[in-house]
């Protein structure tokens, strides 16, 4: 069987928390940087927060022309998540997004009622490779479409929507108060769309409360194992295996920003995957060094050192670093 994910031949085994930042921010230090986003700040990371709703297009090209960043516009008419043609060799996928912008500024510890950038560049690096593969792309386009994917912290849920047609099953996770702002979004795009409750799926996607904090207070076993999501599985061959709760990715974007929470979301990490077979993506816009560096140590860390850590070179710009994660079996 052809492996889930490929690494770049460049990407960097990460063994030492110092040494990893440290050529990070040297190298970002040394570019050319553009420090003012769409809504006329860089800002801590969001794409664009006055806004009630974004229209984010994603524009793919060959190789041979680079694609464009994805960017807001202004809301149109009748918007809805699809997928056309620009020419003849340029794709163009548009997928409109509630925020919360009140919530930003009013909720005290809520950053994830709006589109952060880190978000909006990995789906449009999946989606380049996905849709004009190069030579050895990260994710084998076949494996992806069998696999289960989980989301930590996804916020407003749009690196779902713009990824969850590659994969066989997304779940995305949030605190509770985000969740009637992420139906709000897969509602939009998916018209009768329900969270798999009240019957039969009409969608791959599917959304959890998952709060890093409660799993944290609960003991080791059975109550743990409960309130973690588990893959939404279907056919006979997968409910017959005894490997059908494994999750195949988890994707935690921006998620890196509050020191206390750390250990709770390593924690979470730690839990849900499965070790030889849950590979982890982990992706941050490069802004606090030290909250980083404490992360990354303390991840080298888990699980008493079995976790094998690699900087995916080349999927990201500068302005941030994609970790992919494997937990070693004991």
């Amino acid at each position: 069987m052809e492996p889930l994910v490929y690494l770049p031949s460049d990407s960097s085994p990460v063994t030492d928390a110092d040494e990893e930042i440290f050529l990070l921010y040297s190298a970002l230090n040394q570019t050319k940087t553009n420090l003012v986003g769409p809504d006329g700040y860089r800002g801590l990371g969001h794409l664009d927060s006055r806004r009630d709703t974004l229209t984010i297009q994603f524009e793919l090209r060959p190789p041979s022309s680079a694609p464009s960043p994805p960017h807001p516009t202004k809301r149109p008419k009748h918007s809805r998540k699809k997928a056309s043609s620009k020419g003849s060799s340029t794709r163009v996928i548009e997928i409109e997004i509630a925020q919360d912008s009140t919530a930003l500024r009013s909720r005290n510890g809520d950053t994830g009622s709006v589109v952060w950038r880190a978000s909006t560049e990995l789906a449009k690096a999946v989606l380049q490779q996905h849709f004009f593969p190069p030579e050895l792309p990260v994710f084998n386009r076949e494996r992806l479409a069998e696999s289960h994917c989980l989301e930590l912290g996804a916020g407003t849920g749009v690196l779902g929507l713009a990824l969850s047609p590659l994969l066989r099953t997304y779940t995305i996770t949030d605190i509770r108060p985000l969740l009637p702002l992420i139906r709000k979004n897969i509602s939009l795009h998916s018209p009768g769309w329900h969270d798999g409750s009240l019957g039969i799926l009409k969608s791959n996607v599917t959304i959890e409360e998952l709060d890093w904090l409660a799993l944290a207070s609960l003991p080791s076993g059975a109550a743990r194992a409960r309130y973690c999501p588990v893959p939404k599985v279907t056919s006979a061959s997968e409910l017959e295996s005894t490997n059908h709760a494994a999750w195949d990715v988890v994707f935690a974007v921006d998620c890196i920003y509050n020191p206390s929470l750390l250990p709770a979301l390593l924690d979470v990490i730690d839990t849900v995957s499965t070790a030889g077979r849950t590979w982890v993506f982990v992706v941050a816009e490069l802004r606090q060094e030290d909250v980083l560096r404490e992360f990354l140590d303390l991840w080298l860390k888990t699980a008493s050192g079995r976790w094998e850590i690699a900087r995916v070179e080349g999927l990201l710009d500068m302005h941030f670093v994609a970790w992919a994660g494997w937990k070693r079996p004991d």
